[in-house]
């Protein structure tokens, strides 16, 4: 092997090593037994938007994309029926003073379009915003005290 191919192949093990998700939109009809009952306990009072199928890290996931109140909630659910995680849009006056404190300065001038609570196992791990600065849209994420995260949840 010359020194050219060695730099070819360490992005070639890199990007196979590099799990990304994989979503596809599915009918409520493709869901497994244990998830649509976990789905009709989970959603009880939201409007149904859609459905996803998901596959990460080898295993596959569902997702219930809902509205609640006027705002958005994600369900996510593994294939045995538990929620492993939940997305659900909160009013930025909503959040406490020093999370919006550590949003708008992460945030950096940019506009703040739309913030998540990020919960994982019942328990609040994050903050997610959505945010634009001139034509880029991206997110950005803080933990629940406005702390900032040692990784993006």
């Amino acid at each position: 092997m010359n020194l050219r191919t060695i730099p070819i192949a360490a992005i070639m093990v890199t990007l196979t090593h590099i799990v990304i998700a994989q979503e596809k939109k599915i009918e409520r009809s493709a869901l497994p037994p244990t998830v649509e009952k976990a789905v009709q306990a989970e959603t009880q009072g939201a409007t149904i938007k859609g459905f996803a199928q998901e596959h990460e890290h080898g295993k596959t996931f569902y997702e219930a994309e809902t509205t609640v109140n006027g705002h958005t909630r994600d369900v996510l659910f593994a294939a045995d029926g538990s929620i492993v995680e939940i997305e659900e849009e909160v009013a930025f006056s909503s959040l406490p003073a020093n999370v919006q404190t550590a949003l708008t300065k992460k945030a950096a001038g940019a506009k703040i379009n739309r913030v998540e609570s990020l919960t994982k196992n019942g328990k609040l791990v994050a903050y997610e915003a959505a945010i634009t600065q001139g034509k880029t849209n991206r997110e950005i994420q803080v933990g629940p005290s406005g702390q900032n995260l040692t990784k993006e949840e």
